[in-house]
C-alpha cells in the first residue's frame, strides 16, 4: 500500500472513531441542551464530509500551486485575523474573539492562518537557502510575518493555537540548518515573552497556578483537570465501555471538545488510548518519510510543516488532558468537535498525500 493510501485510512479511522466519541462525549449535554443527543455528531457529520471532499480535491491540486499563490493566501490569512478583531464582525466565544459566526456554525481563520504561515515559511526557505545563516536576510523576515500572526491571534486571545504557529516555524528554521546559538537565544527571548504575556493577562497566571495545584480551586480554574484526571483513572485496561463515562455527566465541561481524549480513556482504558496514539504515530511516521523522500524543496518543507503542526497540536492536547501542562484550549486534530480544525486538518492531509504523489517525481 503507498504512503498515500496509508495515510488516507489512518485518517479517516481517527475520523470515524471521534464521530463516535463526539456523539458518545456530547449526547448528555446536547440532549440537555438542544434536546437533541445528535446535536454536537450531526454538525461534526457534517464537516467530516465536507472536509473529506476538500481532502480529496487537494490529493488532486499540485502542490506547487500553493507556491505560486503563497503571498495571497498569506495575505488573506493576515486579513481575515484583522477582520475577526473588529466588533460587529468576529463573535466571542468562550472569552476569544476568534470565530466568524455564520448562523449556528463558526469559522476559526487562526485555524487557516497555521496552515498559511506554514507556506510561506516553506517558500521562503526553498528560495533562501544560500543564505539561511544570514540571521538578517534569512531568518528575522520569517520571524517578523511569524511575529505578526503570533500578535493578531493573541489579540483574540488564543495563547494556544499561537503556541502551535510559532513553534511549527521554529521547527521549520530548525530543519533547515539555522545555527543552534540562535535557538538558545530565542528560548530565553521566549521565556521573559511568556512571561510578559502572563503578566499583562491575571487568568494565565491563575491557569498556571491551578495546575500546580488544581485542588486549591477544586471548583473554579483547577476543575476541568481534577475531572480530566478523574475520568482516566477508572479506565484500566478496558475502560468502563462506550457510551458507559461517568465524566460526560455534566462533570467535565464540554467534553467533546478539548477533553475528548479523557473520555476516550474513560470508555476505552489503555487499549483505547493506545488505539489513538498509534495511529496518530503511524500518520507522523508517513508524513516525514513523505518529507524525507520529496526531492523538491518547498514540498520537503511544507511536509514537515504539517507534520510538525499536527504532532505539536496534538502534543499539547494530550499534556493538557494528563495534566503536564495548564489548559491552553486546543483540540485533538480528526477527534475533538469543531468545524474549523477537522477542516484544516484534513485539508493538509489532502496536500500531504499530494505531495507523497508528485514530491519525487519534481527535480530541486
Amino acid at each position: 500500500m503507498s504512503r498515500k493510501n496509508q495515510l488516507l485510512l489512518a485518517v479517516l479511522c481517527l475520523c470515524i472513531f471521534g464521530l463516535l466519541m463526539v456523539y458518545s462525549s456530547s449526547s448528555i449535554w446536547a440532549d440537555y441542551k438542544f434536546h437533541d443527543s445528535f446535536h454536537y455528531v450531526k454538525y461534526q457529520s457534517f464537516f467530516f464530509l465536507i472536509g473529506f471532499l476538500i481532502m480529496m480535491i487537494l490529493s488532486n491540486i499540485p502542490y506547487s500551486f500553493y507556491e505560486k499563490k503563497v503571498n495571497w493566501i498569506l495575505f488573506t490569512c493576515f486579513f481575515l485575523l484583522v477582520a475577526v478583531l473588529i466588533p460587529g464582525i468576529g463573535s466571542i466565544r468562550n472569552g476569544s474573539r476568534s470565530w466568524f459566526g455564520i448562523g449556528s456554525l463558526g469559522i476559526q481563520p487562526s485555524e487557516a492562518a497555521k496552515i498559511g504561515i506554514i507556506m510561506f515559511t516553506s517558500h521562503y526557505l526553498s528560495i533562501s537557502e544560500s543564505f539561511i545563516q544570514s540571521y538578517r536576510k534569512g531568518v528575522f523576515p520569517i520571524l517578523f510575518i511569524t511575529l505578526c500572526f503570533f500578535g493578531l491571534i493573541m489579540l483574540q486571545p488564543d495563547l494556544g493555537t499561537g503556541v502551535i504557529l510559532f513553534l511549527s516555524v521554529l521547527s521549520l528554521l530548525f530543519i533547515a540548518g539555522v545555527d543552534l546559538k540562535f535557538f538558545l537565544g530565542g528560548g530565553v527571548l521566549g521565556v521573559v515573552g511568556l512571561v510578559g504575556l502572563i503578566v499583562v493577562a491575571p487568568y494565565r497566571m491563575q491557569r498556571i497556578l491551578s495546575f500546580l495545584d488544581p485542588w486549591k480551586d477544586a471548583l473554579g480554574t483547577g476543575f476541568q483537570m481534577i475531572q480530566s484526571l478523574y475520568a482516566i483513572g477508572p479506565g484500566g485496561l478496558l475502560g468502563v465501555g462506550f457510551l458507559h463515562s461517568i465524566q460526560k455527566h455534566f462533570y467535565l465541561p464540554e467534553p467533546q471538545t478539548d477533553f475528548i481524549f479523557s473520555v476516550i480513556a474513560e470508555e476505552f482504558g489503555v487499549i483505547g488510548v493506545l488505539f489513538v496514539v498509534c495511529l496518530f504515530v503511524w500518520i507522523w511516521w508517513q508524513g516525514i518519510h513523505i518529507s524525507l523522500e520529496c526531492s523538491d524543496l518547498f514540498g520537503k518543507y511544507l511536509s514537515f510543516g504539517i507534520v510538525f503542526q499536527l504532532l505539536f497540536q496534538t502534543a499539547l492536547n494530550l499534556m493538557v488532558v494528563v495534566g503536564l501542562i495548564p489548559v491552553t484550549g486546543v483540540t485533538l486534530p480528526f477527534l475533538s468537535y469543531g468545524g474549523s480544525s477537522l477542516l484544516i486538518s484534513m485539508s493538509s492531509i489532502g496536500i500531504l498525500m499530494n505531495i507523497s504523489k508528485n514530491g519525487s517525481k519534481k527535480k530541486v
